[in-house]
């Protein structure tokens, strides 16, 4: 991924620091989709089993001893541009947990995938592409075949097709332009 240069902007972005050490890795032959799973494929999924996705689930106690009650609901965390620049030390200024929000209601209950049906589905947890990979006979890819596939035998640059961040001024990747939040 890109990252800005720490005060909010991007206009110098560099590889993020979290995708060290760089390594050497043997990745073997393997099949992957050409598309991210959407939403359509998600419900065949959800219809043909009742699979019940993490956003779904009421959290329990159990699983959070230190959470307040009140906040045992289920939801999932939703982008929330904030008006203005602030500082990056606490995302909670836009990142919001919204209470109903899942894959059926993306930014909370009073959204929908209507006509979207070949979006990527998204709200899902982990768990819950394991679930539909399990159920669509396939496996998620390990994060090495994952990066192979993504960089289609380019190895050794910043990003996934080459070291220019904009090639010619163009975007290469769904990046955030403009000030962060």
């Amino acid at each position: 991924g890109a990252a800005g240069n720490g005060t909010g902007s991007c206009e110098m972005p560099m590889a993020s620091n979290d995708a060290g050490p760089v390594h050497r890795v043997y990745v073997d032959g393997f099949w992957m989709d050409a598309t991210a799973v959407t939403n359509e494929q998600f419900e065949e999924f959800v219809k043909a089993t009742g699979y019940v996705t993490i956003a779904e689930r009421t959290p329990t106690k159990e699983e959070f001893p230190t959470a307040p009650a009140e906040n045992l609901i289920a939801g999932s965390v939703v982008f929330a541009p904030t008006d203005h620049e602030v500082p990056l030390d606490n995302y909670f200024q836009w990142w919001t947990y919204i209470s109903g929000a899942n894959w059926r209601h993306p930014l909370g209950p009073n959204s929908d995938i209507k006509g979207k049906a070949k979006y990527p589905v998204v709200q899902v947890a982990y768990p819950d592409a394991e679930a539909y990979a399990k159920w669509a006979g396939k496996r998620l890819p390990t994060e090495a075949e994952f990066e192979f596939a993504a960089r289609g035998g380019l190895s050794g640059k910043t990003y996934v097709w080459g070291d220019e961040f904009r090639p010619n001024g163009k975007w290469m990747a769904n990046t955030w332009q403009g000030k962060f939040p």
